[in-house]
């Protein structure tokens, strides 16, 4: 974006005409102790030449996830993706696309968003997927929003192991909408008595499988138990691949599947952008928010896509919307899904083996170093190590000796008393040396 410099008498006029006497009074609604009063730590000026080296220096600083062993999970995860993702994706028919409002000119697009909705509809054991999501938190949140509306009720029920991040966006929507989100505490060892918080008030209950802590759970109880008092279950998966061996979440009951497609095709890319996976049963399709492209067939019988079930009031009139998003991660979605079809069923399966057999391999490693203890009895491709000493010291100390260790859970969890915690993921991607290192210098500093 370029700079455009404004003269004192540019910004007099333009506060004049949206009534305001000073920029100040712009952000009236952010509480002052909340704002930055003093400037960034950042040099005032610099020609082009020098600001381009000053942030090649400060960039070189990082430990790149691609240069040493890495092992750093929750919610986000480093998966090999074919170089023929990224050769496709842009393709400018993909690369240059924006909304397909018009079908007769955006047939690709739409069909690419109906074959993506299709296999996370199959992933899930779900009925209907929408188009995508911008990620996993925001399609939680919409999860509940459409719990919210299914029910008439306004509580939901939060996991203590459901993700940190998608907790607070819930309790963010809920405190801004005169709902309520009720979150149990951090929950280790999967043992939390979610059934028996149930009430008459609970629209849904949210859990999420593998859980935040890398725990395994059977959902069918919970869906059972929040069927019996009219509440809705909303599965939360924020690793895809797992998918490929776990129970899908409609098998085991869900109501609503919220979930984070970025571990297929799309990179950590530092944060995002990501994509968000939401699906549901036949009979809540209409209350389901975002996007859908349906398959038909055109004037002359040949089959044709358009988007469905999305009155114009979705996208003019948000008063009357379902979803605040109107829009979906078009090209993120499709790399998601270009991933998922190279690799087919039978790929998705023993990718998904590989994980699992690597974090079993790493587990197993560490069973024999002094004050280091895996508190799971079940996981995927990560799990929850104790470790002997604060784990945020460690991480750090292992980042110097080249190894990425994993995310103290005092960093998701603080303030739990959860300090000596690491949350730490294998996947595809780590080698029998990467381990191996990584084993080693645990037991040097253990």
């Amino acid at each position: 974006m370029r700079y455009l410099p404004h003269t004192s008498e540019d910004r007099a006029d333009m506060l004049a005409r949206v009534g305001v006497s000073s920029i100040e009074e712009l952000f009236h609604e952010i509480p002052e102790d909340k704002r930055l009063t003093r400037l960034l730590d950042l040099p005032k000026r610099r020609g082009e030449m020098e600001a381009q080296r000053l942030l090649a220096d400060m960039a070189g600083r990082n430990l790149p996830a691609s240069a040493v062993p890495f092992f750093v999970g929750a919610g986000a995860y480093k998966h090999h993706i074919p170089a023929s993702v990224d050769h496709l994706i842009q393709r400018s028919e993909f690369l240059t696309s924006y909304t397909p409002y018009q079908p007769e000119i955006s047939q690709g697009t739409l069909q690419a968003s109906f074959e993506f909705q299709s296999q996370v509809a199959a992933l899930t054991a779900m009925d209907v997927a929408n188009a995508s999501m911008y990620d996993g938190s925001t399609a939680c949140v919409e999860a509940v929003l459409m719990a919210h509306r299914i029910t008439g009720r306004r509580k939901a029920l939060l996991s203590g192991a459901l993700h940190p991040h998608y907790a607070a966006s819930v309790r963010t929507l809920c405190a801004m909408s005169g709902a309520e989100a009720a979150s149990l505490p951090a929950d280790v060892f999967a043992t939390e008595d979610l059934a028996g918080a149930i009430d008459e008030e609970t629209s849904c209950v949210v859990v999420q499988n593998p859980d935040a802590f890398g725990n395994l759970r059977d959902l069918s109880p919970i869906a059972a138990a929040a069927h019996a008092r009219g509440a809705l279950l909303v599965a939360v998966v924020t690793e895809a691949v797992s998918l490929g061996l776990v129970k899908a979440p409609g098998e085991m009951g869900a109501d609503i599947v919220a979930g984070e497609g970025q571990s297929l095709g799309v990179g950590l890319n530092f944060g995002g952008p990501y994509v968000g996976l939401f699906a549901t049963r036949s009979k809540y399709v209409r209350q389901t928010p975002g996007r859908l492209a349906g398959e038909t067939v055109d004037v002359e019988g040949r089959r044709a896509f358009a988007l469905t079930l999305s009155t114009r009031e979705q996208h003019i009139r948000r008063e009357k919307a379902t979803s605040s998003i109107c829009t979906n991660a078009g090209l993120c979605s499709l790399a998601f899904s270009i991933h998922l079809t190279l690799l087919g069923e039978a790929g998705l399966r023993r990718l998904a083996r590989i994980n699992h057999a690597n974090a079993v391999d790493l587990a197993e490693r560490f069973s024999g170093i002094f004050g280091v203890e895996v508190l799971n009895r079940t996981f995927f491709n990560e799990f929850t190590v104790r470790v002997p000493g604060p784990a945020a010291e460690i991480v750090e100390h292992l980042a110097q000796k080249g190894v990425l260790a994993g995310v103290p859970v005092s960093r998701l969890w603080p303030g739990e008393d959860l300090d000596d915690l690491l949350l730490v993921a294998s996947s595809e991607v780590n080698t029998d040396e990467d381990r191996a290192a990584f084993a080693n210098a645990l037991r040097e500093i253990a």
